[in-house]
């Protein structure tokens, strides 16, 4: 059962590409080649600055973030991010159980926090989430319009609805994409 969620789960993330900025070597290389399996392409740094300017050219929609790095630290980054998209999907990853590290994050805003090590079910739980928000956004990005006939071509798109048992929303798009010859 849970191999099926997994499928599930990477079929949806495989449409995303993330960005892991991790200082530790071996940590980084681990996160990378995890995240591969899941992401369709995973890119990753070992200090914040330089993930600034690999989230500006490539626009990740996923970051995930280590607090202790050298130079800026991953909560800095996380706000800079944040300055430069507010919905930006930002995971923090730390050894750290510092609260007000923590708290930080929370007034930041970042999507979620995991503590190290990751164990696989963690991963399985964020990935989910992950989709999850994704699928939110997208719904509330989602456009609806509504357009006015006149009533002899409503009477006509009713009927014709009626008819065929179709939605009157259906007949109209139908009608639509005839005018405009768009083929299905």
């Amino acid at each position: 059962m849970i191999d099926n969620d997994i499928v599930k789960i990477a079929n949806e993330t495989k449409k995303l590409n993330a960005l892991v900025v991790e200082d530790e070597k071996e940590a980084n290389e681990l996160m990378v080649s995890t995240f591969s399996n899941f992401f369709n392409a995973v890119d990753s740094t070992m200090n914040a600055e330089d993930a600034l300017e690999i989230y500006k050219k490539k626009k990740p929609d996923v970051i995930f973030i280590d607090i202790i790095l050298p130079g800026m630290d991953g909560l800095e980054l996380a706000r800079r991010i944040r300055e430069i998209n507010p919905d930006q999907i930002i995971v923090i990853i730390s050894a750290s159980n510092d609260m007000s590290k923590i708290s930080e994050a929370i007034k930041i805003g970042v999507d979620s926090f995991i503590q190290k090590p990751i164990d696989s079910n963690k991963i399985i739980d964020l990935l989910k989430n992950i989709n999850q928000t994704i699928a939110k956004r997208k719904k509330i990005e989602t456009k609806t319009f509504s357009i006015t006939l006149p009533m002899d071509l409503y009477d006509r798109v009713h009927a014709d609805a009626k008819v065929e048992r179709i939605s009157k929303n259906a007949m109209i798009i139908r009608a639509l994409k005839s005018f405009y010859n768009i083929k299905p």
